[in-house]
């Protein structure tokens, strides 16, 4: 599919791996729309690079409906979507206190993280399925998974799990969603910079990207950005999850 003229939606497109995202559709031609719950920030980026904003709790049924209708009346139909809005907080089974961790915790991450994705893809096929095809193709979704769906280190119980149900969903997605001419496929990312790191000491970043045993260093939210790019460039990349990270497999911590 080609990018130039496309309308395009990046949840969490505010900052990070969304950010870069949006930043190079928006630079390959794409109408981009924004779905972020930070307003300031997110709101800022579309300024930036000539898109549209919208504020979307992709847990939230009705928040995602209304914010598909708001970027379809922006910009017209979408026909490519990119999930990278998702939450990492660390938490073990087991707390300092010996107290097992609270189920609310659990649940928040997976909540965001795979229920979220779920929500956002399922009504966007839904509004693109019976459109005039463009080629072969509706329409392209890239979900985002990570690493940690292979190899969770502890403390990652919620997001290992989290992002382990994002990429087994992709083939089972893909393949109802095949006659229908919309392709679906994900991404892991490994060791990334993303805002979250950003607080980090540099001391402590750059030892985290010398885990990567080529290129030695954190990935950069642009390499995620083209990885999306090649996707909806290809229309055999189907169906499938595609690691980005430097060969890395993560230790147990």
């Amino acid at each position: 599919m080609d990018i130039k003229g496309m309308a395009a939606i990046v949840t969490g497109g505010a900052s990070g791996l969304g950010g870069a995202t949006a930043t190079l559709l928006a630079g390959a031609g794409a109408k981009v729309t924004i779905f972020d719950v930070n307003v300031a920030v997110g709101s800022a980026h579309a300024e930036a690079i000539g898109g549209h904003f919208v504020k979307v709790d992709v847990t939230d049924e009705a928040s995602v409906a209304a914010g598909l209708a708001d970027a379809e009346h922006a910009h017209g139909k979408a026909r490519i979507l990119v999930n990278c809005a998702g939450i990492a907080p660390p938490a073990k089974v087991i707390g300092r206190d010996g107290e097992a961790a609270p189920l609310a915790d659990f649940t928040k991450v997976v909540t965001i993280n795979l229920i979220g994705t779920f929500n956002v893809l399922s009504k966007f096929a839904a509004r693109i399925h019976d459109a005039d095809a463009i080629g072969e193709e509706r329409g392209v979704i890239i979900n985002t998974a990570s690493v940690a769906a292979f190899e969770g280190q502890i403390g990652q119980a919620a997001y290992a799990a989290s992002k382990g149900g994002v990429a087994s969903m992709a083939l089972p997605v893909a393949r109802e969603l095949a006659r229908y001419g919309i392709r679906v496929m994900t991404i892991a990312p490994g060791i990334f910079w993303t805002p979250m790191l950003a607080g980090l000491p540099q001391e402590a970043q750059e030892s985290l990207g010398q885990q990567v045993p080529f290129p030695s260093r954190l990935g950069k939210p642009e390499e995620y950005a083209r990885l999306v790019e090649s996707i909806i460039a290809n229309p055999m990349l189907n169906g499938e999850t595609i690691r980005l990270d430097g060969a890395i497999r993560m230790a147990p911590r």
